[in-house]
């Protein structure tokens, strides 16, 4: 792509911006008037069939204003719409409502859902944070009924997880309590492979224990192993892109879909450092299901160790700068909640 003038990015910034606002097609003399650009509307007509040609902007129709092309709206964002701030009161405001929730993950992950949405007038998507390599801390274990036992297994992080095990025969509290400190003493610190391999050196009832607690120490290191909270559905089908009913199941469909997340996620998140923003703009050519939305996704948490994802999904004809912004100020967030709770 041959390098835009001045004034082209000018004209493409201004149509975008001003087609974000209305989605209607944006016309040469609607620029002039609104903008009160000291150039005459046939100038900016002639700019604007540039940027046509160049494929940053097209015509719906012969006697139509121009809208922007994916292309256009990738230029936008990764040439001209430079570092953006959420401004200081929104800032405040957002802290604040977390302040209220208290130090409680599930609340901050639906507030963070909530935000999401509401700020970018879009859908929203937060995982639970997930340990990417699972370390043992503690366990407990308690005698229910009969043979059954509740496996309460604690991994570094913080992330609980609970399991109960059918034993091949009854067995007392203190005979459970007793294998619960043989595998503490054990298997703490110690990911799952290195858990697993300690399994000839223990007895009958602390190996079947330990088989659970090595599965459950696997299945908290997939990639959406834990909760994802969703927000806000219903301002991306109230957008006028979405009126058909076929485009609008579509968009339902990619919001529950936990195997395109997965590969979502894991083509464009796994390995970025937390905050670092990631644009989606028609599905990037890999992802024909998203070919009429745009993503924005950011990782939060403490790399190598816990970290988890949000994320805002909506139109292309999305309001980029502040959505951007508000995923990373949200992810920033919860990277210090994280952080929080490893110190504790």
């Amino acid at each position: 792509m041959a390098e835009l003038t001045k004034r082209q990015k000018f004209i493409l910034a201004l149509v975008i911006r001003d087609y974000i606002e209305s989605a209607q097609p944006v016309g040469s003399r609607h620029l002039m008037e609104k903008y009160s650009l000291d150039v005459s509307p046939a100038t900016i007509r002639n700019e604007m069939m540039v940027l046509t040609e160049m494929g940053l902007l097209r015509q719906p129709h012969t006697s139509a204003g121009r809208v922007p092309t994916e292309d256009g709206y990738r230029y936008f964002v990764r040439q001209l719409m430079g570092h953006t701030e959420l401004p200081g009161p929104v800032k405040r405001t957002i802290i604040h409502q977390f302040y209220q929730a208290g130090i409680d993950m599930e609340s901050w992950l639906r507030l963070a859902a909530s935000i999401l949405a509401h700020q970018s007038q879009a859908a929203s998507l937060v995982t639970s944070p997930r340990t990417e390599r699972s370390f043992f801390k503690h366990i407990e274990l308690i005698s229910t009924r009969g043979r059954q036992v509740l496996m309460v297994l604690v991994l570094a992080g913080g992330e609980v997880r609970q399991q109960m095990l059918v034993l091949a025969e009854q067995v007392t509290q203190e005979q459970l309590s007793a294998a619960a400190r043989e595998l503490n003493e054990h298997c703490k610190g110690k990911d799952a492979d290195s858990i697993a391999a300690l399994a000839p050196q223990l007895g009958p009832l602390e190996q079947d224990i330990l088989r659970l607690a090595v599965d459950e120490m696997r299945r908290s290191s997939d990639l959406l192993g834990g909760e994802v909270y969703r927000d806000g559905l219903s301002h991306v089908l109230a957008e006028p892109e979405f009126s058909e009913v076929e485009v609008a199941r579509n968009a339902l469909r990619i919001f529950e879909e936990r195997t395109l997340l997965e590969d979502l996620l894991s083509r464009t998140i796994q390995g970025s450092e937390p905050g670092m923003v990631q644009v989606l703009i028609g599905g990037e050519g890999t992802w024909e299901e998203l070919r009429e939305f745009s993503m924005v996704l950011a990782r939060y948490g403490v790399p190598g160790l816990i970290t988890g994802t949000v994320g805002v999904l909506g139109p292309i004809r999305m309001p980029y700068g502040r959505t951007i912004s508000t995923v990373r100020f949200v992810a920033g967030i919860l990277s210090d909640m994280v952080v929080e709770t490893q110190s504790e």
